[in-house]
């Protein structure tokens, strides 16, 4: 019970009443006539304002020790600069406008100046009932080594011998300090009195070079170290660490806003596979979803550096991203022309790319003034590809109308996001506070475009969906029409009996047939063929060829100049080809058969045996092969298409020509040969026709 009241009365103490104990501790040091803070410590923190001691540059190694003679106690750093921590009225962060920002060495007489940098304090502390003293740190541009009494007791950032540092962005961390020497005080009754002897706190300091790129007051400590008991300093630690989650809970929201985005315009692609646009936004909004997504990583973890995290977005994913909306909105709109517009987009993103990396200083070993120049250059290159872009939604507007302005909000928001640093180097902060967490205002924005998109997104996929009713009632209609034109299952005709079965893979195939007697003579035409392809496309063919049959019997009833007709149709109409067989049985059952690239037909199960020949529409010239022979009484010709023995089944066997030819030595019908074929496993249009003499003929004949 003791253990949380005493952590209540902290936690109030800390947020409360935090000012009046600085206030106290700040006053009982300023009596002291050394120059050493002398401090005593209960359940409280104090923030070390300073004096500080600063020197650019890097400490010298002690040749005994090893160790940085900068750190070491008794080093005479009286001739260094003297810093002070404390928040100036007025002075407030570039990024997040807190007052109690302090301005880096950057700002204080070291413009431009990347590299190692030491800061050193002396301070008397003692903490109550022996406890370990501690510090925590935040807001260190980038990476730092602490060293009490020349003894390295933490560090911010991965320190190697004869490599830079790997620094990170900045995050709260405890450093427990070396148990608290003491030495002998006289009191006021004249007694002697245990009092903490004096410590040296040297801070070795690193930062990088990317970070001079983004605002002018960058390099060292913002915030005031803070020292107290460890078990205060812990707790102060985990407050730190909460509100640098909450100060970045936004970005995590957004990230999954994004995500969700992502996964839904993917995944509209189902819905209408024809429009790539769909994989466009998806991978935009990826683009956005992941820089918000390692934004937070890289504020919450330690697993992004901050080389990395600006190597990765703002050198490729940024410039990537600007350069995949635009051609998002180009492919969004359906444009053609200008042709070289793609390319444009494509060069200039690269072109931003490499001028980032410069700019940003990724390269660690670039002046300033050269990066602050490709900076700029990167900026410039950005407002072109806005200018395109303008130019696409423009365009947009004038081929598609309502479409394009409707496109417009998210363009400007999208444009916004994309000079969120530029607007920053003005002064102008870039963020508000929303329930206790940063929002900059690109995030702003890019929830503003996410609600665009979705609105875009949700209207493109109305229209797409009713396009496809449009599509479907159109594929029904023709599905009707190619019913219209296939022939009756079964047709009876003196002296032979025809059956016929008819089942498209798709609702509209491509396999056709017709079947035409003559009642001058008594003779039977039948015409079958298999066009390329499938769908709604073979289905128009079909539709072409039918009526080609119908007009050419009008004046001849040949097999050969049927199919010479038919190929004539053909030739010049781009990949439109078919096989196709046409046979005339008189009425004493004599056969011509004319045969461009179709399975012969079966007689009595067995596969007529004749030339191959080219399908139709190939070549203009084209012969096809010719047969003749005649049918007996009791005679079964059959005529399939290669739907039947291509049948597959779930294990890839095929159907085959020798299952057909035991289902028609079996006097299968037209209709079992389609039905087995088919819950084989149909993948193509499967048609059957069978002509049947009957003996009633031969007699009458004779």
């Amino acid at each position: 019970m003791a253990r949380h009241i005493r952590l209540t009365l902290l936690l109030f103490a800390l947020f409360v009443c935090r000012p009046s104990l600085i206030s106290a501790q700040a006053t009982a040091s300023s009596a002291q006539p050394e120059s050493a803070s002398i401090i005593t410590l209960g359940q409280s923190v104090v923030p070390l304002y300073g004096p500080w001691k600063f020197h650019i540059g890097d400490s010298p190694m002690d040749p005994e020790t090893g160790n940085p003679l900068w750190a070491e106690p008794r080093f005479d750093d009286s001739q260094w600069e003297t810093v002070d921590l404390t928040p100036q009225p007025g002075i407030v962060d570039p990024f997040l406008a807190d007052p109690a920002y302090v301005q880096g060495w950057t700002a204080k007489g070291h413009p431009g100046y990347w590299g190692y940098a030491w800061y050193r304090i002396r301070v008397s502390a003692a903490a109550e009932s022996g406890e370990r003293l501690a510090v925590v740190t935040n807001g260190v541009d980038d990476g730092y080594q602490l060293f009490a009494q020349g003894e390295l007791v933490g560090s911010m950032g991965r320190f190697r011998d004869g490599k830079l540092p790997v620094v990170y962005f900045p995050q709260p961390a405890m450093h427990v300090l070396p148990q608290s020497p003491t030495v002998a005080r006289t009191g006021p009754n004249g007694n002697e009195l245990a009092a903490p002897a004096t410590q040296v706190l040297a801070f070795r300091v690193w930062m990088s070079p990317i970070r001079l790129s983004h605002h002018p007051f960058t390099g060292g400590f913002h915030y005031a170290p803070l020292l107290g008991e460890s078990g205060s300093i812990a707790t102060q630690a985990h407050l730190e660490w909460l509100e640098l989650v909450r100060h970045y809970a936004f970005s995590g929201f957004l990230s999954g806003v994004f995500l969700l985005l992502t996964t839904v315009a993917a995944s509209l692609m189902l819905f209408d596979r024809s429009d790539r646009v769909y994989l466009w936004v998806a991978g935009a909004l990826m683009l956005a979803m992941l820089h918000e997504f390692v934004f937070s990583l890289a504020n919450w973890t330690r697993l992004v550096s901050v080389r990395e995290f600006f190597l990765a977005l703002e050198v490729f994913a940024s410039p990537l991203a600007i350069g995949v909306w635009a051609t998002m909105w180009w492919k969004w709109f359906q444009l053609r022309r200008p042709g070289w517009m793609l390319k444009a987009i494509a060069a200039l993103t690269v072109l931003d790319m490499v001028f980032e990396l410069l700019g940003e200083n990724l390269l660690y070993g670039m002046p300033h003034s050269p990066g602050v120049v490709f900076h700029a250059a990167s900026g410039a290159v950005r407002l072109v590809l806005l200018v395109l872009l303008a130019f696409i939604v423009g365009k947009g507007i004038r081929v598609q109308g309502k479409e394009g302005w409707l496109v417009l909000p998210a363009v400007v928001l999208m444009a916004f996001e994309q000079f969120q640093s530029e607007l920053i180097s003005l002064h102008m902060h870039g963020t508000f506070y929303a329930f206790g967490s940063v929002v900059f205002y690109s995030e702003a924005a890019d929830l503003l475009l996410s609600a665009a998109i979705a609105l875009l997104l949700l209207r493109r996929l109305l229209l797409s969906i009713r396009r496809q009713r449009q599509m479907a009632l159109d594929v029904k209609q023709a599905q009707e029409v190619q019913q219209v034109i296939v022939p009756e299952q079964r047709i009876q005709h003196p002296g032979f009996v025809i059956e016929s079965e008819y089942r498209p893979a798709r609702e509209v195939g491509g396999d056709f047939f017709q079947i035409i007697p003559n009642e001058t003579d008594n003779s039977l035409l039948i015409v079958a063929g298999d066009v390329t392809g499938k769908g709604l496309k073979a289905g128009m063919l079909v539709a072409l060829l039918v009526g080609a049959i119908r007009s050419t019997v009008d004046w001849t009833r040949e097999p050969v100049a049927i199919l010479k007709a038919l190929n004539q149709r053909l030739i010049g109409r781009g990949d439109a080809q078919a096989t196709c067989l046409a046979l005339r049985i008189d009425r004493d059952g004599s056969v011509t058969l004319a045969n461009a690239g179709h399975l012969p037909p079966y007689l009595n199960g067995e596969p007529l045996a004749m030339e191959g020949a080219l399908p139709l529409g190939i070549i203009a010239t084209a012969e096809p092969s010719v047969m003749h022979f005649k049918l007996q009484a009791n005679d079964k010709l059959v005529l399939v298409s290669d739907g039947i023995a291509e049948a597959t089944d779930a294990a890839g066997n095929l159907f085959g020509f020798e299952r057909v030819r035991e289902l028609l030595r079996a006097s299968g019908t037209a209709a079992e040969v389609a039905h087995a074929a088919q819950i084989f496993g149909q993948e193509d249009d499967i048609s059957v026709i069978t002509v049947a003499r009957s003996v009633t003929t031969e007699l009458a004949l004779a």
